[in-house]
């Protein structure tokens, strides 16, 4: 088809204001800059009269690239798209799928429902699955949950089943993990670029290592068991910044209890948030595993940070499977961005009832505690327990309350808890 004219492409425009947000929990030397994009005008020609012409030669520029973020090209690319843009829905071609003895059960059911009871899955080494949640109890109908794994494991031949048979004992486990999230992290199971994709709302940890990943239902889980693909609709992004030296009384919690306490539980409902920034750049996977597990906490999709060299050094020995790392370009565009000066922060503390019920630890100091838990998906890493083992050992004293420390996996447990052992 000839045209004379083409319209001009669509460039971002963005409105910068710096204004302090007035949290009170905060010091107030404190500023945060927001910056929000402004709508992309494009002015469409309709209708262009040309003059004759007896020869058109086609172009051959090709077409405009627009600038995307990570997570709009982790998609693009798992969609085998060359374009995408905040609000497409694709089908995106699943890398890993994991699931649990809490909801596998049933994801595996509504597979054999849909596909047939002697259908096989899309791709055995492509599924993850971890028995985590009712492992060590005598309920009998908590234990059906891992008898039901095991057995469509064993049927479908799934090469990383990570499986418990003595209750008794775990340590007699060879093959149990423990925490899916950390798990997988541990295992190899998370690579830059990729897709993964998890029947727990904390699947979005996995983000740390600059991948796409959420939390999907069990039909969701099902359909990507028969098929290996999904539907998404391609997220907007949130970008936060976060600069200066990590004070060392701060861990990663109270970085994203900042970022939820000024963003709120559904400020970023299906959003992307990707963190970046020096003090992001000298976090362990550890702690940025920590920053992107409770980015579901404030209603978000998934949570990202680019992969560096902290990454590839951690992936090391962890995975012999080739990956391709992406990043967002200059010219992406951003819902808003968020920034932080990270030095001036103090420690923080989650009120009840909700994460965003923040406020400074100090704040705190009356509160009377009845009992402690270090441990789940968030807590139970090695960094969390050197941690409370400086507090434990500044003070002098033994704890007053009862107080329990529970490692993640049985990694944790032996190979850094133990190490003498």
């Amino acid at each position: 088809m000839a045209s004379s004219l083409a319209s001009p492409s669509p460039t971002s425009s963005f409105i910068r204001n710096k204004k302090d947000l007035g949290f009170s929990a905060f010091p107030s030397t404190s500023q945060i800059a927001i910056q929000k994009c402004k709508k992309q005008v494009s002015k469409k020609i309709v209708s262009v009269m040309a003059p004759q012409q007896s020869e058109r030669k086609p172009a051959t520029t090709g077409s405009v690239k627009t600038g995307m973020t990570m997570t709009e090209k982790i998609l693009a690319k798992a969609s085998e798209k060359p374009q995408l843009s905040p609000g497409d829905n694709v089908w995106v071609n699943v890398d890993i799928l994991m699931t649990h003895d809490v909801c596998g059960p049933g994801s595996i059911g509504i597979f054999k429902k849909e596909f047939g009871q002697n259908a096989k899955v899309w791709d055995r080494e492509k599924i993850v699955i971890i028995p985590d949640h009712y492992i060590f109890t005598s309920d009998e109908r908590a234990n059906r949950n891992v008898d039901i794994l095991r057995d469509f494991c064993t049927e479908q031949n799934i090469k990383y089943f990570y499986d418990i048979k003595d209750l008794s004992n775990f340590k007699a486990n060879p093959d149990y993990k423990g925490v899916c999230h950390v798990a997988l992290a541990q295992e190899g199971h998370c690579r830059p670029g990729e897709v993964l994709l998890g029947t727990d709302s904390h699947t979005c940890t996995a983000g740390a290592f600059g991948q796409f990943a959420t939390g999907i239902g069990n039909t969701d889980a099902g359909f990507v068991l028969g098929t290996g693909k999904l539907l998404l609709k391609v997220p907007p992004t949130l970008r936060f910044v976060m600069d200066g030296e990590m004070p060392p009384y701060l861990l990663a919690k109270d970085l994203i209890l900042q970022i939820i306490g000024e963003i709120s539980v559904a400020g970023a409902t299906y959003k992307a948030m990707e963190f970046v920034g020096t003090t992001v750049e000298s976090l362990n996977m550890e702690e940025r595993m920590t920053l992107c597990n409770m980015v579901v906490e404030a209603g978000g999709k998934n949570g990202v940070v680019p992969a560096d060299s902290t990454t590839f050094k951690y992936l090391e020995g962890k995975t012999s499977l080739p990956y391709e790392p992406v990043y967002s370009d200059a010219q992406a565009s951003y819902l808003s961005e968020y920034r932080f000066d990270i030095s001036k922060l103090e420690p923080l503390v989650a009120k009840p009832h909700s994460p965003d019920s923040r406020a400074l630890a100090r704040e705190c100091k009356d509160v009377k505690i009845d009992r402690v838990y270090i441990g789940s998906c968030t807590g139970g890493k090695t960094d969390d327990f050197l941690a409370a083992a400086k507090v434990f050992l500044a003070s002098g004293k033994k704890v007053k309350v009862p107080t329990f420390l529970v490692p993640a996996t049985q990694k944790i447990w032996w190979e850094d808890m133990l190490p003498d052992i």
